[in-house]
């Protein structure tokens, strides 16, 4: 199984790139599906409609199967390195912890395009806008753990990374208020 480690990697990769692009678009969709609830009638129907349909496709043709790419190339990898690897490598438990918590942010998704879809409102596009940058988060985490591996200095990272949401969450606020002085 180890001569095929490097098609494994590169389809891991494939997957969780797709994986990360259909949570942006996703998620940006929210926004404008959100902001769409406000507009008068018939643009509100016409747009809504159109946002739940291109939610739905981003989750079920590009989400989705990015996730199921994603851990099973990512387990076949870990396979192929075998399990003395496996057990000593911390750095990919902690991993496979983010992948996990990401995953369940891919099914927490499914409950707001559903919420939506029936005219809900569970969020304001500015919650909205600060949920879109939660996969940044994880991106971030996951991709020092896949890089530093057990030399990531586990302090510094959490600090880093809680830095990161932070200034995430200023910028996000500083985009909010250029928005509300140019409308």
């Amino acid at each position: 199984m180890a001569e095929y480690l490097p098609l494994f990697k590169a389809l891991h990769v494939v997957g969780f790139v797709a994986w990360f692009a259909g949570l942006f678009y996703l998620v940006r969709i929210f926004v404008y599906h959100e902001e769409a609830m406000d507009m008068p009638e018939p643009e509100k129907e016409i747009l809504t409609k159109q946002f739940n349909l291109m939610e739905w496709r981003v989750y079920n043709i590009i989400c989705k199967p990015a996730v199921y790419i994603t851990w099973t190339f990512g387990s076949l990898m870990i396979s192929a390195y075998g399990w003395q690897w496996f057990t000593l490598s911390p750095w990919l438990h902690v991993k496979l912890l983010f992948v996990t918590g990401l995953t369940g942010y891919v099914v927490y998704t499914k409950t707001i395009i559903e919420k939506m879809e029936r005219g809900e409102r569970p969020f304001t596009s500015y919650q909205l806008r600060l949920l879109n940058e939660v996969p940044t988060v994880f991106l971030l985490a996951i991709s020092l753990l896949a890089v530093y591996k057990n030399g990531l200095n586990a302090l510094y990272a959490v600090l880093g990374i809680i830095a990161f949401g932070i200034a995430l969450m200023i910028g996000t606020k500083f985009y909010k208020r250029i928005r509300e002085r140019n409308s």
